[in-house]
C-alpha cells in the first residue's frame, strides 16, 4: 500500500483522520514538546496541522495547510510560550482540505476561551445539530452545506461552548454522553487540558508522564519522542483533566471496547504498543500467520515498503523462503500540490517505487502488502515487477478483503469502489495479473493481534458495525441492504 496523502496514484489506500496531542507541563518549552509529538504523528495526517498553546491567561492558536515541519519554524514555535498546548495534524475523511477546517479550533466561551483538537468521525451529526438549533440561532449552527462542521470538530466546539456556563468539565460531561461514533478529544481552557475517548476506544489515546507534567497522544510513539513514560491508555468512554491539582478522571459513559482492528494492519507506527503489545510484533505474527495459511513455492520474500515490510518478514520466517528488498521506496514524496505532467502521471506508482532489478530479475516472487481497496495499486506493482524480469508474483495480503467502508474515520472507499464484494479471490487476482493470491483470514488476523475479536471493531471486513449508522448514510454508501434502508 503507498504511503498516505499520494496524489499520484488512483488508489490511495487507507487513510486515518487524524492525530491528537496534549501537554500540560509547567516550566517545559511545551511548543516544542509538541511539535515533536506531532511529528511523530505525522503519518496519522499530513494535509494540515497546528497548536494551541496557553500561558494561563490568554489561548494562542498557530495552524496551517502542510506538513508540521512546513507549518511551524523555529520563531514560530518560540513565540507560543505557556505551559499547556494542544497539537493536532489532519486529514479530513470528512469535509474539505483547506485553511478553516485546520485544527485546533478555538472557540470563545462564557468563562474565556476554548481550543479543542478531534481523530474520528461522529455518526449522528444530524441529531447533534438539532439538539445545538434548539440552543443558539439555526443561522450560527455550523451545516454541512454551509462550513465544514461535518468534521465534527466544530459542531463539538459549539456545543461545549453553549454549555460552558458552569465550566469546561460540566460541559463535557454534557455533551460528550450525546455524542455517537469515533472521538479522541484533546480540549482545553486557559488552565486545564482535557482528553476523552469513546466508549468504545475505536481509536486509541495513551496518557504520559512528563517529570514536570503529563502528556495524551493518540500514539505511544509520540510519548518516547519527548522522552515521556507511558501511564497507560486513555479508557473507553474515560474524560480526564489535568491542572494544578493534578490528574483527575470520572466517566461519561460504560466502556465498550470496539478498537480498530486496522491500527494493527497498517494504520499504527510499528513502534506503537496497543493494549500492551508492540504493533511490529502483532505484524510480524500476522506475517507468520499469513504464510501458514496461504503458502507458495517461491524463491524471495518482498515486502511493499514501508507497511507490508513486518509481515514480510514474519513470511519469510514461517515459509523458510529468503526475506530481500525488492523495492526501494522513496521517502519524500509526499502530498505534493504539483500536478504531475501526463508522461509522469502514466509512470504512476514509481513515483513512489521503484524495483531493484538485479534482485527480482528470473525470481519467483511473494509480495506481501497490508490491504487491497480498489486494487490499482497491486496491478500497478504486478506490472511494474513483471517488467523488471519477476518469473512470478505471488500476493500475499496481511488483511481479508475490505468489504465494507468505514465510519469511524478511515477514508475506505465507498462499497461500490472497493474490488472485494462480488468478486472472488481467484477473479482478483485476475484483475491485478497476479499469478496467485492469498489474503490471511480475518480469525487468523485477530489470533495475531493478541485481542479477542469481541474487543475488536472489524466492520470494513465483516460488516458488523459497534456503532449504529444512520440510514442517510448508509444509503449515500451503498449500505441499503445491509442496514435494510
Amino acid at each position: 500500500m503507498l504511503s498516505p496523502g499520494d496524489d499520484f496514484s488512483d488508489d490511495p489506500g487507507p487513510r486515518d483522520a487524524c492525530g491528537v496531542f496534549g501537554v500540560w507541563a509547567p516550566g517545559e518549552d511545551v511548543a516544542k514538546l509538541t511539535y515533536f509529538g506531532l511529528y511523530a504523528l505525522q503519518h496519522r495526517g499530513q494535509e494540515s496541522a497546528g497548536m494551541a498553546v496557553s500561558n494561563g491567561e490568554r489561548i494562542m492558536v498557530f495552524k496551517d495547510m502542510g506538513l508540521v515541519s512546513q507549518v511551524f519554524n523555529e520563531a514560530t514555535l518560540n513565540s507560543l510560550k505557556g505551559y499547556l498546548a494542544i497539537g493536532h495534524c489532519r486529514y479530513s475523511t470528512t469535509g474539505a482540505s483547506t485553511w478553516s477546517n485546520a485544527q485546533p479550533t478555538f472557540r470563545g466561551t462564557e468563562q474565556g476561551g476554548m481550543a479543542l483538537a478531534h481523530n474520528g468521525n461522529l455518526t449522528n451529526t444530524d441529531e447533534l445539530e438539532e439538539w445545538l438549533a434548539g440552543e443558539i440561532a439555526e443561522s450560527d449552527v455550523p451545516r454541512k452545506n454551509q462550513m465544514d462542521s461535518t468534521s465534527d470538530t466544530a459542531l463539538v466546539s459549539a456545543l461545549l461552548s453553549v454549555y460552558s456556563g458552569q465550566g469546561l468539565r460540566a460541559a463535557a460531561l454534557q455533551v460528550l454522553p450525546r455524542l455517537a461514533g469515533a472521538f479522541c478529544l484533546v480540549f482545553g481552557n486557559e488552565k486545564t487540558l482535557f482528553a476523552a475517548r469513546d466508549p468504545q476506544g475505536i481509536h486509541p489515546l495513551v496518557l504520559g508522564r512528563l517529570e514536570h507534567g503529563w502528556v495524551v497522544a493518540s500514539e505511544t510513539a509520540a510519548l518516547d519522542i519527548i522522552g515521556a513514560t507511558l501511564i497507560r491508555e486513555v479508557e473507553p468512554g474515560e474524560l480526564i483533566w489535568i491542572d494544578e491539582s493534578g490528574l483527575n478522571s470520572t466517566r461519561f459513559a460504560e466502556a465498550d471496547p470496539k478498537g480498530c482492528l486496522f491500527e494493527y494492519v497498517y494504520l499504527a507506527r510499528p513502534d506503537t504498543l496497543i493494549a500492551g503489545r508492540r504493533v511490529h510484533a502483532a505484524r510480524v505474527e500476522i506475517g507468520r500467520t499469513l504464510a501458514l495459511e496461504c503458502p507458495v513455492d517461491a524463491d524471495l520474500v518482498i515486502p511493499t515498503p514501508e507497511s507490508g515490510t513486518p509481515s514480510a518478514i514474519g513470511y519469510a520466517e514461517a515459509s523458510g523462503i529468503p526475506f530481500g528488498l525488492g523495492l526501494v521506496k522513496n521517502s519524500y514524496v509526499g502530498r505534493t500540490f504539483i500536478q504531475p505532467s501526463q508522461t509522469i502521471r502514466q509512470l504512476g506508482i514509481r513515483l513512489k517505487l521503484n524495483p531493484i532489478r538485479d534482485v527480482i530479475e528470473g525470481k519467483r516472487l511473494v509480495v506481501v502488502d497490508d490491504s487491497i481497496v480498489r486494487g490499482n495499486t497491486q496491478r500497478a506493482l504486478v506490472k511494474m515487477l513483471r517488467e523488471a524480469g519477476a518469473a512470478e508474483v505471488h500476493v500475499r495480503i496481511s488483511s481479508p478483503p475490505v468489504q465494507w467502508p468505514c465510519f469511524y474515520g478511515i477514508d475506505f472507499a465507498t462499497r461500490a469502489e472497493l474490488i472485494a464484494p462480488g468478486l472472488s479471490v481467484d477473479e482478483i487476482c485476475r484483475s491485478i495479473g497476479a499469478d496467485s493470491l492469498g489474503y490471511i483470514s480475518l480469525e487468523g488476523l485477530t489470533a495475531s493481534t493478541g485481542v479477542s475479536g469481541r474487543r475488536l471493531c472489524r466492520a470494513c471486513f465483516d460488516g458488523n458495525y459497534p456503532v449504529s449508522i444512520p440510514a442517510d448514510r448508509a444509503e449515500q454508501m451503498g449500505l441499503e441492504q445491509k442496514f435494510g434502508c
